[in-house]
């Protein structure tokens, strides 16, 4: 990996992907069901909103807050986006994990 690249847990890869997916919908809440339903496993705030901490820290995502609205009691939604630095550090987790399913592929699968 390259020296100015973060690395990522694979919660906060998929999490990033999230972002990218939900575009302007990318609030806490959208990303906890956007996740539940893809992974089909039931997926906590607490376990999203913690590594949105980290990621933020981190310079790979940013936030700000959104319009409010009447359904959330006039309170805001905080948005998130991928920064550059996040968009590269994504780009290459995903060019060294292609690299290791091709390697993977040649072999094949363990007996039981």
């Amino acid at each position: 990996m390259r020296k100015s690249m973060k690395s990522l847990t694979r919660k906060e890869e998929i999490i990033m992907l999230s972002i990218l997916h939900l575009k302007e919908n990318a609030y806490l809440v959208a990303i906890v069901d956007h996740l539940s339903q893809t992974t089909e496993k039931k997926v906590s705030l607490t376990s999203v909103h913690l590594p949105l901490n980290r990621l933020e820290k981190n310079e790979l995502i940013q936030s700000e807050f959104g319009e409010a609205t009447a359904v959330r009691g006039g309170r805001r939604k905080k948005i998130y986006t991928i920064t550059k630095l996040g968009f590269e550090t994504l780009e290459e987790h995903k060019r060294i994990s292609d690299l290791l399913w091709k390697n993977y592929l040649k072999y094949s699968s363990p007996k039981d």
